[in-house]
């Protein structure tokens, strides 16, 4: 590796974790960022544009890129959209991530294939939250295609990594993540629903990306819980994002994710334990209230705007 800077493979370059990642990375890495309909300009990166329901998509792309290591963040995220095109799901969340573990397995490169906490149903997490080994029960199609991306990717790679997550920060469309749509409407001064009855502990999302480069140098293997310090409820973390930027948080309204007329279930309480994580940051875990601070402070700084600029008008 010497006289050159490791490559990193981004998919799902355009969106909040892939884009954010390749960012704060590119001084460090030569960072390729794979990207499909969302076409960006005057990047800092390379990128080239891939259709990942081709299937020797992944394959020809390890093939041609030869990367050092991978970090697959693409996905169909949107669960509502999920649960209307299930099959789209199965493949793009549940085999794509399968394939490019093999095509890595096949060259000895890293790979982290980003999944959520929701594969479990957030019914009983135990007293700690819920373990690395814990038993997986999805509840929608999105968690379902997730759970089999799980799986695939361990059977065709065991030492591939798999990254349990959830997160929040600026992203290019600015609607990407929940902290978006808070700031957003409470900005306009409208009134949003915050569900007091779904809990969470996400990282900001430049929190999560300097954890992920960590386990992409690591020996790291299997399944690896990367959240933040604590869970709230979403409508808590409304009323911080509230907070922060000084809007008025009463505008923040508690209710229940069962009277939002959502297209999928929802796991309520997805308090996950982070015993391994916290090891391997040597006790130093990210707070999530913290990390809405660093969203603030990101805002203040013009990070979002400048991403803004990137966008293919």
């Amino acid at each position: 590796m010497s006289g050159r800077r490791k490559k990193v493979l981004v998919t799902g370059a355009s969106g909040l974790l892939g884009l954010n990642f390749a960012l704060q990375s590119c001084e460090t890495y030569e960072i390729v960022g794979v990207v499909n309909r969302n076409r960006l300009h005057d990047l800092p990166f390379a990128t080239v544009q891939r259709d990942f329901f081709a299937p020797d998509a992944p394959a020809s792309l390890v093939e041609e890129i030869r990367p050092d290591a991978i970090l697959h963040c693409a996905a169909m995220a949107n669960i509502d959209s999920c649960e209307q095109n299930p099959e789209d799901a199965r493949w793009m969340n549940g085999m794509v991530p399968g394939l490019f573990a093999e095509a890595a397995g096949k060259r000895s490169i890293p790979i982290v294939f980003i999944s959520t906490d929701a594969v479990f149903d957030g019914q009983a997490p135990g007293s700690n939250g819920y373990l690395e080994t814990d038993p997986v029960h999805p509840i929608n199609s999105y968690s379902e295609s997730k759970a089999l991306g799980e799986r695939n990717v361990l059977s065709a790679n065991p030492d591939a990594i798999v990254a349990r997550v959830n997160f929040f920060g600026w992203s290019i469309s600015g609607r990407r993540s929940l902290s978006e749509f808070f700031y957003t409407n409470l900005k306009d001064g409208r009134v949003v629903s915050g569900f007091k009855d779904v809990f969470f502990s996400p990282l900001y999302v430049r929190d999560l990306s300097r954890i992920l480069v960590r386990l992409l140098e690591s020996s790291e293997r299997g399944v690896f819980h990367v959240f933040g310090a604590r869970a709230l409820s979403k409508y808590d973390f409304g009323v911080e994002i509230a907070k922060a930027f000084g809007f008025n948080p009463e505008n923040v309204r508690p209710t229940s994710w069962r009277d939002s007329g959502l297209a999928a279930v929802r796991s309520p309480n997805l308090a996950m334990n982070i015993d391994r994580l916290t090891k391997f940051l040597d006790g130093n875990v990210p707070d999530p209230i913290a990390g809405v601070a660093g969203f603030r402070d990101d805002f203040k700084a013009g990070f979002p705007m400048k991403l803004w600029e990137y966008r293919w008008n």
